[in-house]
């Protein structure tokens, strides 16, 4: 509903994304969604939703199985991104691994764009193995 009236991008947090692909047990408590608008939070009833402004490439393939990776993986951070990318790698069907590993150098350039140096380990993590 907020989207189409505000042309935004609105997805799940990384939080909700790594737990629906098994890479945590944890499940936020408090709805948090990632936007291309502004942050701010608003009311549904009794449930306060927070809406997270984000960089853009945090929300490429906002629809798809490889963006749902991609804001899994931002959110485990570069530490885990090897042990997560492998996960993930599990749990995509082959094209959207694929999707994934074409998006990735699009993630990482916006990343350094946006002065977010740390998700170059994006690019190393989806490429395959005799290219590493």
């Amino acid at each position: 509903m907020v989207a189409v009236q505000s042309g935004e991008v609105i997805v799940p947090s990384g939080a909700v994304a790594a737990s629906r692909l098994g890479l945590t047990t944890q499940v936020p408590v408090r709805p948090i969604c990632l936007t291309s608008g502004r942050s701010r939070t608003f009311s549904l009833g009794e449930l306060t939703v927070e809406l997270r402004h984000v960089p853009r490439w945090q929300l490429l393939r906002s629809d798809r199985p490889a963006g749902e990776a991609i804001r899994a993986l931002a959110w485990l951070g570069s530490e885990a991104a090897e042990s997560g990318m492998a996960v993930v790698k599990t749990k995509l069907t082959p094209s959207d691994f694929s999707e994934l590993a074409a998006v990735a150098p699009a993630a990482s350039i916006l990343a350094r764009q946006m002065r977010d140096e740390g998700r170059l380990w994006l690019i190393w993590a989806t490429a395959p193995e005799t290219a590493r």
